[in-house]
């Protein structure tokens, strides 16, 4: 079981907040650093000091990073063209040494579009199929050939399909809780599929709804990584969860109800439930981003007993 941070930073973090994070989930052995791709901040609080840019962030911590993967849960596919996105991840890539991870979404808040006057479209899953096609095309064009497409939302003419990423393939992840278009899109681009913040009971009947399709798709359904993402509040005892669960203003049966909250023995269990029905990885949403003692007892006490 893979365990890999995930940060909301438009609840308010700097880049330098997001560095420290990064630099302890690589000192902690955690997989990954991930972090969502939103300009807004959500429910109460200011915000402050504001929002920061997923793939600038990301860049900056490609270069002060070494091992860790780095990517998006999940970029939003309204903020950006498919080719200039496809440009983006490849540098970021590049700059990394081949460890970019790219989550890609068709975007759905639609407050921060009206605030920095994006274009929220009606139809947005339809343009999501023509840009995973078209950044994943871009990519994959040899060197000294070109790319056209022509669809309904995009058309790309002669394009020289450069820069390359550093990895021959750069992973994939689409995820979601759709029942039908959400597989079918799956089991055509993604390595990974991804469950958000879902009971077990509903990501094993999602997984078999990708492993399907998948199928249909004459894939092999076991070809992608299933994956979760879920609160994290761990504490080494019921007064430091609650602790916990009071700075990130939430209930603890709550957190213990819709996400990984309690001891670290209550909560390798609960992992063990999730690891049951294929999950193989495991994003842990960390909204406290000044409690790195957290994080180290995640590290100390719940993945060491995954290993």
């Amino acid at each position: 079981m893979d365990l890999r941070i995930f940060t909301e930073p438009q609840q308010g973090a700097t880049y330098d907040t997001l560095l420290t994070v990064a630099k302890a989930t690589e000192d902690l052995a955690f997989d990954a650093f991930f972090r969502s791709d939103h300009y807004l901040r959500m429910g109460s609080g200011d915000g402050l000091p504001g929002p920061t840019d997923a793939w600038i962030t990301l860049a900056g911590l490609a270069r002060e990073t070494k091992r860790i993967r780095l990517g998006t849960l999940m970029t939003a596919g309204t903020f950006r063209l498919p080719g200039v996105l496809a440009i983006q991840v490849a540098q970021v890539d590049q700059m990394s040494g081949g460890r970019v991870e790219f989550g890609l979404g068709a975007g759905w808040f639609a407050e921060e579009h009206a605030a920095y006057g994006i274009p929220f479209p009606k139809e947005k899953f339809g343009r999501l199929e023509e840009q995973l096609e078209i950044v994943t095309g871009l990519w994959a064009t040899e060197v000294g050939r070109t790319f056209d497409f022509h669809g309904k939302y995009y058309e790309l003419k002669e394009s020289p399909a450069l820069p390359k990423p550093a990895q021959p393939k750069i992973p994939v992840l689409i995820g979601g809780h759709g029942a039908t278009r959400t597989p079918r899109l799956a089991a055509q681009y993604a390595d990974e599929f991804n469950m958000p913040f879902a009971s077990v009971e509903d990501s094993e009947r999602q997984f078999a709804r990708v492993r399907a399709a998948a199928e249909e798709a004459g894939r092999k359904g076991d070809d992608l990584v299933y994956s979760s993402a879920l609160v994290v509040c761990v504490g080494k005892d019921d007064q430091e969860v609650a602790r916990r669960a009071a700075a990130i203003g939430r209930e603890v049966e709550e957190l213990k109800t819709n996400g990984l909250a309690g001891t670290p023995a209550e909560v390798v269990d609960k992992i063990g439930r999730y690891a049951g029905i294929g999950t193989r990885r495991i994003y842990l949403q960390v909204l406290d981003l000044h409690d790195l003692d957290h994080l180290e007892l995640i590290s100390s006490q719940v993945q060491s007993q995954l290993s």
